[in-house]
């Protein structure tokens, strides 16, 4: 019976096991996916999360305490410096198990464990996502759109017509107004040709 059994030993003594699983986390932080069996992806999930999440604050002392557990300096190199500042605002669950089917030989169930933030297929279609919309209010808020934007350009072009014409009223009278009029004749003149008339009457 399993009353109890919080650890899965993987049937290996400590020793085996803790090697075990310190170099199945070196191969997932080097090629950021495995296959093994469920058992053993598991218990790395537990293994490994742990250290994802201590490699996100960069000192000596996280260093060192990865490095009891790796015991490899190019795999906690690359923690740090690659896989920390991807998973750096993630709080927590930085691993996805994909269960891939049962091995022939003793049809133990198999999977793929990998981090998360490397998967370029998941994070892809994330990004490029976008919300959806009904097919009836998609249809009705084009038109309206279509229609509001005909009606603007139709203002525009009327406003525009407008203007020319009041620029071209105003230059014409601008132009008759500054056509020279013809003089009147002034008063005195008048009363000259008046005097003059009345002169040659009589002397006729």
């Amino acid at each position: 019976m399993r009353h109890g059994k919080k650890v899965n030993h993987l049937s290996r003594k400590k020793g085996h096991r803790r090697n075990l699983l310190s170099n199945m986390a070196c191969s997932l932080i080097e090629h950021k996916s495995i296959n093994t069996t469920l058992a053993k992806a598991k218990a790395l999930r537990v293994y490994v999360e742990p250290l994802l999440t201590k490699s996100k604050t960069d000192s000596t002392h996280s260093r060192r305490t990865v490095f009891s557990y790796l015991q490899d300096k190019d795999v906690v190199t690359e923690l740090f410096r690659d896989v920390a500042p991807k998973i750096a605002t993630r709080n927590g669950g930085y691993t996805r198990i994909i269960r891939t089917g049962y091995r022939l030989g003793d049809n133990a169930e198999m999977c793929m464990i990998e981090l998360v933030d490397f998967n370029e297929v998941y994070t892809k279609e994330a990004s490029t996502k976008t919300t959806r919309r009904s097919r009836r209010g998609g249809k009705k808020t084009t038109n309206a759109e279509t229609s509001i934007e005909e009606a603007v350009v139709e203002t525009e072009t009327v406003e525009a017509t407008e203007e020319t014409v009041v620029e071209a009223t105003e230059e014409t009278v601008v132009e008759a107004s500054e056509e020279p009029k013809a003089e009147a004749p002034s008063e005195e003149e008048s009363k000259d040709e008046d005097n003059s008339s009345e002169d040659d009457k009589k002397e006729a």
